[in-house]
């Protein structure tokens, strides 16, 4: 299946909301789509003169002074019965950013109501606490939502990627697998697309971990050789994973709740439509009721064409990792580093306390060494301690 399955208008739309942002590099925007310079400008023009080819961009004026309140009561349920997910606050701010002169959220609510678009569900009280990068690309959260089965019997796995900052979704794919080969191939196009962010977060599962607990593997190795740090979450602690899982839930209510996908080109055609719709048009409430696509910048940080190989000051110990075995001798002694790291070179470095020393990737301490101890001590990888739910 193609990484790359979104249509030529998409891009030219989402190439457009991203450099109209304040502080963009255009010319660097230009060459991660794969454009000219004059043709990214000559996109933007358009754009800016209301050319319609670019987008689906309302033609409505922003003020309507004789519009009745029938008519206003039509716009609430188009947007509705456009989005069936979307509750009042959302539909006001929809109709906000349209030109209209929307009424309170719960007015909203009862035209849904009357109309029969609503069901009242008791809620339950949303979180006091949320984390939240202080700006954007410094942490990126990746996971796969739940596999589900598609209308030919394959299974659906999707792919996401959300930037903590903004919530901004800069990668969703219908997978067939969760294999490394295939998150790797989405995250190099998506890093050529949107640059590199500082850190991602992880949970522990395969295949950012592997079936014997460790959880450094070749897909984290290759991200650290890009300067893209691997955090993993606590185990048992699913709360610090709240940005994904409320994703996840959206996901699933606004696509797979409301139509029965086809097949794993359907289900990438409906994810392309409804990313766009997610970044660019749907209120969220965390931020305000602003889109995503408002708070999020590219990354300064470019995709490079080769990959870097960590370079260690003259007389440190350096030791190999072999091809067969995940060991590396010192002091007489064999000490695991894990799969991950075959045929890459680790330095030994000493951690203060006679007798401790931290193997090193890089900048990156990947295991530990005791020799005060009978067995050596296994592998270490980097994680975040508290992260409250979003």
């Amino acid at each position: 299946m193609p990484w790359q399955e979104v249509s030529v208008m998409e891009q030219r739309r989402e190439f457009v909301r991203l450099a109209e942002q304040e502080g963009v590099n255009r010319r660097e925007l230009c060459r991660r789509f794969g454009i000219s310079a004059q043709t990214g400008y000559k996109w933007l023009a358009r754009a800016k003169a209301g050319d319609t080819s670019l987008g689906d961009r309302s033609r409505r004026p922003k003020h309507s002074p004789c519009r009745s309140a029938a008519e206003l009561e039509a716009s609430v349920l188009a947007v509705r019965d456009a989005h069936p997910a979307w509750g009042a606050r959302k539909i006001a701010h929809r109709l906000l950013r349209q030109g209209a002169d929307p009424p309170a959220a719960s007015t909203v609510h009862a035209i849904l109501r009357r109309h029969g678009r609503i069901t009242e569900l008791g809620g339950s009280p949303s979180a006091d606490r949320r984390f939240e990068m202080n700006a954007p690309n410094l942490l990126w959260q990746m996971d796969f939502k739940g596999w589900v089965t598609l209308a030919d019997g394959m299974r659906c796995h999707s792919l996401t990627i959300l930037d903590d900052h903004s919530r901004y979704l800069v990668c969703l794919k219908a997978c067939a697998d969760e294999q490394s080969l295939t998150v790797r191939g989405h995250l190099e196009v998506t890093f050529r697309r949107y640059g590199l962010p500082e850190a991602i977060f992880v949970d522990n599962g395969s295949p950012w971990g592997d079936a014997s607990g460790q959880r450094w593997t070749r897909l984290g190795v290759w991200l650290l050789k890009l300067g893209v740090r691997v955090l993993h979450s606590r185990p048992y602690h699913p709360q610090s994973r709240g940005k994904n899982e409320r994703l996840h839930r959206t996901l699933n209510a606004e696509v797979f709740e409301l139509c029965r996908l086809r097949d794993l080109t359907a289900a990438q055609r409906a994810f392309n439509q409804w990313r766009e719709i997610y970044n660019h048009d749907r209120p969220h409430e965390a931020l305000g009721q602003d889109v995503p696509a408002s708070r999020y910048r590219p990354s300064a940080r470019s995709m490079p064409d080769t990959l870097a190989t960590p370079d260690y000051q003259r007389g440190e110990i350096v030791r190999k990792v072999g091809s067969t075995r995940a060991y590396i001798s010192f002091m007489g002694r064999q000490w695991p580093v894990g799969q991950a790291f075959f045929g890459e070179r680790l330095a030994i470095r000493p951690r203060g306390q006679d007798g401790h020393y931290g193997v090193f990737f890089g900048a990156h301490q990947i295991a530990a060494i005791d020799l005060t101890q009978a067995a050596p001590v296994n592998h270490l990888s980097e994680q975040v301690s508290t992260m409250s739910q979003d």
